[in-house]
């Protein structure tokens, strides 16, 4: 197994590297590639360096499995070259998402929909991701009507230069170089990447388009509003979501419970509930104040934590890859 990644030096692409290590990933030769500003700086995995590599010399080792989290230009550049050679790509960027002809996936959702044709995988948004994860066992049980979802999205989702604006606003450093038209430091920005011509954000648009494409359910109505925060610790979001079948609250609990990936914390009484900080470095998608909508028919509130950089990027990706490997699609 020789796997690749593309974009190793990026916040998600140090996660990856991290991941294969602690989840002690079949592969027997790495190759890991930059941008060219980054060739030759070494990155350490399994006590060995490693030399990060141009995407070009990347595309010559032909890997069996390449990770892409470079950007949806590099991406759409790279994708189509790798899978020619007979690579299966996973890519983290939003360039074949929304592709008719490419599958996005969420292991625990539709992985099985997965075939050894599949040369070019996407890997949903984060929002997405762990937004799915609650929805998906529900959808199921009750059948879905509406979703109305507000983000509270960490600055890692943004990447380095927006971490960097954080902590030097937070040494008083005002006039840095800014990833956002605000100061984002005790500040609240109801804006995650740029506006649309429908007033949405591009951010608020993929939850609404990955989610019915995940879940195969283009009929299901939801809307968005994604918020940028001032945490480092991974994305919150705050769901209304209302049934066909009137829901049990009991029920609800139950079948999250059950669900792989999910880790129930609603204790609200006992303040047990999920928070960004608490989720920061684990894989699972956390709910809790689970509560009844006593405004409207059918409908529930639900509170979803997860880290950003890790079932909402790299921790996915690197599970379609391992799904691969399993069914010997690769």
């Amino acid at each position: 197994m020789k796997l690749g990644i593309v974009g190793v030096t990026g916040m998600v692409g140090r996660v990856m590297i991290d991941l294969l290590e602690k989840r002690n990933f079949p592969l027997k030769k790495l190759y890991i590639s930059a941008s060219n500003k980054s060739v030759g700086k070494k990155i350490l995995f399994k006590k060995k360096e490693h030399k990060v590599i141009s995407v070009y010399d990347l595309f010559l080792k032909k890997p069996d499995i390449v990770l892409f989290s470079a950007g949806s230009n590099i991406s759409k550049e790279w994708s189509p070259k790798f899978s020619e050679i007979g690579s299966t790509v996973i890519d983290n960027s939003s360039a074949w998402r929304m592709d008719p002809g490419k599958k996005l996936i969420v292991p625990e959702i539709n992985a099985s929909c997965l075939c050894k044709q599949d040369k070019i995988i996407a890997n949903p948004n984060c929002s997405t991701v762990q937004l799915v994860m609650v929805l998906f066992p529900l959808h199921i049980e009750y059948k879905i009507n509406r979703v109305i979802v507000s983000t509270y999205q960490s600055v890692t989702g943004t990447g380095k230069k927006a971490l960097d604006q954080l902590y030097q606003e937070k040494n008083g450093n005002y006039s840095c170089n800014k990833v956002y038209p605000y100061p984002i430091y005790q500040n609240v920005l109801p804006h995650c990447d740029h506006f649309t011509d429908k007033e949405y954000t591009i951010e608020e648009m993929k939850l609404i388009n990955e989610t019915k494409k995940i879940m195969n359910d283009y009929n299901l109505a939801i809307t968005a509003t994604a918020v940028r925060v001032p945490v480092i610790g991974g994305h919150s979001e705050s769901v209304n979501i209302t049934f066909v079948k009137k829901p049990s609250i009991n029920r609800v609990r139950e079948i999250l419970l059950k669900t792989k990936g999910i880790i129930l914390q609603d204790q609200p009484k006992k303040n047990i509930y999920p928070t960004p900080l608490y989720a920061h470095g684990k894989d699972e998608v956390f709910v809790g104040r689970i509560r009844e909508d006593f405004s409207f028919k059918n409908s529930i509130h639900i509170w979803i934590v997860s880290d950003n950089l890790r079932k909402g990027a790299a921790t996915n990706a690197i599970q379609i890859a391992e799904y691969l490997i399993m069914k010997k699609y690769v």
